[in-house]
């Protein structure tokens, strides 16, 4: 019994050391993630810009009116520099999103399932890496989020347990501490980010707490994506933050979803509970009918019948007996 108590003292102190070489392991692979689309997407998406730049002053040189396959080739032009992050900023263009932090940001949604359709790889080796990458990140990514999950829950539950032990009352602790820790999760992941958005993004308050549902719950319509107003000079940590935010939001989200689950379990059980006590009912109410009017002892042995547990009902029967006679 020491022994395995002494193992359990072990594998606790083992548990944590375990999950922060999970968490790094995690990070590294998204920053090996980042380099690579960083090194397979920047070389083309700087060629891109560059050729932006030549065709719209090839356009304003050649064309004073535009007309036919000119606007056609410049509708096309807009719609392919769009897509990959490309504006136009005077005599010079902007290098899209495929830079370190939007390449960081990138593999962020594609392993965490979020995928907003905003940015995408276009070159073949990148699309075979993004294959690579998900196959093994999604993965990564669902047991670091079932390790955090735990170790939100089993702080939780330890709160619970030392304001117990100080209250004297198990079940009130337990109730208080589970609304502070989702009072709290409702602040730092869906209450609290809009206003972060706000301040940077220009969103009202509504549009920052739809996204932020939007992207916690990994549903990533793309209609809101941070980032992507060309006009506005995003300081350098703002992506990270968000990826930082999404990993742990994520987390506290799913063990509010597991515990919506749990409530709808117990409700729907309790529902075919009631109505398979009512059937039995209906059930006897008709066999009563059926028969003759039951006598009252009979109706008290039936009803101790059904409440003797089937290993006593041998000596149950035996007491009928001799009660007969």
């Amino acid at each position: 019994m020491c022994r395995a108590q002494g193992e359990a003292v072990a594998g606790r102190r083992w548990r944590l050391p375990g999950t922060l070489l999970l968490l790094l392991a995690y990070v590294g692979y998204l920053l090996l993630g980042s380099a690579a689309f960083w090194a397979l997407e920047g070389p083309a998406s700087r060629q891109s810009a560059q050729q932006l730049l030549q065709d719209k002053w090839e356009l304003l040189g050649n064309y004073t009116c535009l007309k036919g396959p000119a606007l056609e080739r410049l509708i096309q032009g807009i719609i392919k520099a769009y897509k990959s992050g490309l504006t136009l900023q005077g005599n010079s263009t902007s290098l899209g999103r495929w830079n370190f932090v939007g390449s960081f940001f990138f593999s962020v949604s594609a392993i965490t399932t979020i995928g907003y359709g905003n940015l995408s790889p276009s070159t073949m080796s990148a699309q075979i890496f993004c294959i690579f990458f998900a196959l093994f990140g999604i993965p990564l990514n669902l047991i670091l989020l079932n390790r955090i999950g735990q170790l939100m829950l089993s702080g939780v539950q330890r709160c619970a347990k030392r304001l117990g032990e100080k209250l004297h009352w198990q079940e009130a602790a337990t109730i208080l501490t589970r609304t502070c820790a989702l009072v709290t999760g409702l602040l730092l992941f869906l209450l609290l980010p809009p206003f972060l958005f706000s301040v940077i993004e220009g969103w009202t308050y509504e549009e920052g707490f739809y996204y932020s549902f939007i992207t916690l719950s990994t549903i990533g319509f793309g209609d809101y994506v941070i980032g992507m107003n060309p006009d506005l000079t995003y300081p350098c940590w703002y992506k990270n933050l968000v990826s930082v935010w999404i990993l742990f939001g994520m987390a506290w989200l799913a063990l509010v979803i597991n515990l919506c689950i749990t409530l709808l379990e117990n409700s729907s059980d309790l529902c075919q509970c009631g109505k398979k006590k009512s059937k039995e009912l209906e059930q006897e109410l008709m066999d009563g009918n059926k028969n003759s009017s039951p006598r009252p002892d009979d109706v008290e042995s039936c009803s101790s019948k059904d409440t003797k547990p089937e290993d006593s009902q041998s000596e149950w029967c035996a007491q009928s007996l001799s009660e007969t006679m």
